[in-house]
């Protein structure tokens, strides 16, 4: 496996003809690529140094409304431009595009060309850098879990997203059978990916009719959510090749259970596993007990950076195997953070709180600062829970994106580890979302109250 280039074998590829078309994508705040399609001539003669876009891309919606709020661009300082740095050591190959190859962007301040700090890539850098500062290294991985359904996305929207059928019909969890089914998409997205350098170890059917899960072998963390981002958007790009419609919404349906994307996390020191003790019961470090705690202190503050929209909350329940508090468990799929790996060097913490809708940037770098929190202030863990950790109230998953942004609001640790103006960003990007779905009057209100209020 490899899929990655050089900029030498990208200029050969297009003298030849073998690649026409360059992909210069951003991350924006919703975890989504964003950019342009550079004839291949052009980019390898002088777009690979740096291209521009608008930078209402770090301040928009899933609608790419323009809310205003935000302190970083508005209408008033006339939307200017960002600079797009190619990082070259993305580049690589797209196999479910013919002739076409991608790279990531680092998103620059137009006028200082220095790293805008709420864009996501800069965000989890920035956390990776005081890490490196301490000496260790996060290694992580990230499982992508979705719905495919029968129809296309647009023969889905011209229904009016009503009467949605999964492309199953039943719980395919672990299920051989079933999955057959789906090869015609799961086969070209693991062999494609896999063609991309992306390190795909295994595709499985989920707990729910018509719900996939795409596991990506553990990597550091700028790569895991690089990974992440390109896996997702080729889901929906192979799903729609093959005429069907894949959603990363976190609960598209009260009665299915909904969609998680777990992060495993471990540090590692000159190559040896820094979460490991072999004399520890659980095999725990010292280490990895107070970044646990910091993990466990801090949820409720970077809850938002894992379930960012009103739909995140509904996942939320329980017996649905999406957890309801901030408890950890050995091996317990019912807490908010389960130990794998326990008394080996392959010992770890997932979180299993954020929904597919996350964007793994933002994740992963609130998560680092709260691990990072707990690890300076030498904080120890509680006693792990045992048996079903949904009986109990305390320690609750904040329940609503209300609490959620307030908790980001006021949080002094991302305050002091992000930084106010991405705090204040994010902040108002909550807000915006709030602000939109309260002016909504929804599919229940109106069946529930039609007749009867």
């Amino acid at each position: 496996m490899s899929g990655l280039l050089s900029l030498d074998e990208l200029r050969d590829l297009s003298k030849n003809g073998e690649v026409d078309t360059v992909l210069a994508c951003l991350v924006d705040m919703q975890g989504r690529l964003m950019g342009k399609r550079f004839h291949a001539a052009h980019f390898v003669d002088s777009a690979w140094e740096e291209t521009h876009c608008c930078n209402y891309l770090l301040a928009t919606d899933l609608e790419m409304a323009t809310p205003d709020g935000y302190v970083a661009t508005s209408w008033e300082s006339g939307y200017g431009d960002y600079v797009m740095s190619p990082d070259l050591t993305t580049l690589r190959k797209v196999p479910w595009l013919p002739g076409t190859v991608m790279v990531l962007c680092d998103v620059l301040d137009h006028h200082t060309h220095q790293p805008v700090p709420h864009s996501p890539r800069a965000m989890l850098k920035r956390q990776i850098e005081r890490l490196t500062g301490l000496g260790y290294e996060a290694m992580m991985a990230t499982e992508l879990e979705f719905f495919l359904f029968e129809k296309s996305f647009d023969e889905i929207r011209n229904d009016k997203f009503r009467d949605l059928a999964p492309i199953s019909g039943y719980n395919e969890d672990y299920h051989i059978l079933q999955t057959t089914k789906e090869e015609h998409v799961m086969r070209p997205l693991r062999n494609h990916l896999y063609a991309a350098g992306i390190p795909v170890e295994n595709s499985k059917g989920e707990a729910e009719a018509g719900q996939e899960e795409l596991n990506i072998r553990y990597a550091n963390a700028l790569d895991t959510a690089d990974y992440h981002s390109i896996a997702k958007h080729a889901v929906k790009e192979i799903a729609w090749q093959q005429g069907h419609a894949a959603s990363f919404l976190a609960k598209w349906h009260h009665s299915r259970v909904g969609s998680s994307s777990h992060v495993h996390q471990s540090l590692w020191r000159d190559g040896n596993a820094a979460f490991f003790d072999p004399t520890d019961k659980l095999g725990m470090s010292a280490l990895m007990k107070s970044y646990m705690a910091g993990l466990l202190k801090y949820a409720s503050d970077y809850t938002y950076f894992l379930a960012p929209y009103i739909n995140s909350y509904k996942r939320f329940q329980k017996g649905s195997f999406a957890p309801t508090r901030t408890i950890w468990s050995v091996d317990n799929r019912t807490a908010g953070f389960r130990l794998c790996g326990a008394g080996s060097k392959a010992v770890r913490v997932e979180c299993r709180i954020g929904g597919s809708d996350l964007n793994p940037y933002l994740a992963m770098s609130a998560m680092l600062a709260a691990g990072i929190a707990g690890i300076q202030e030498k904080l120890e863990l509680s006693e792990p829970m045992i048996g079903d950790v949904y009986q109990g109230e305390s320690n609750s998953i904040p329940r609503t994106l209300r609490d959620a942004r307030e908790s980001l609001h006021t949080s002094a640790l991302l305050r002091s580890a992000l930084g106010d103006e991405v705090v204040d960003h994010y902040a108002r990007a909550a807000e915006w979302e709030i602000e939109e779905f309260d002016q909504v009057v929804t599919d229940y209100e109106i069946a529930r109250g039609f007749e009867r209020a």
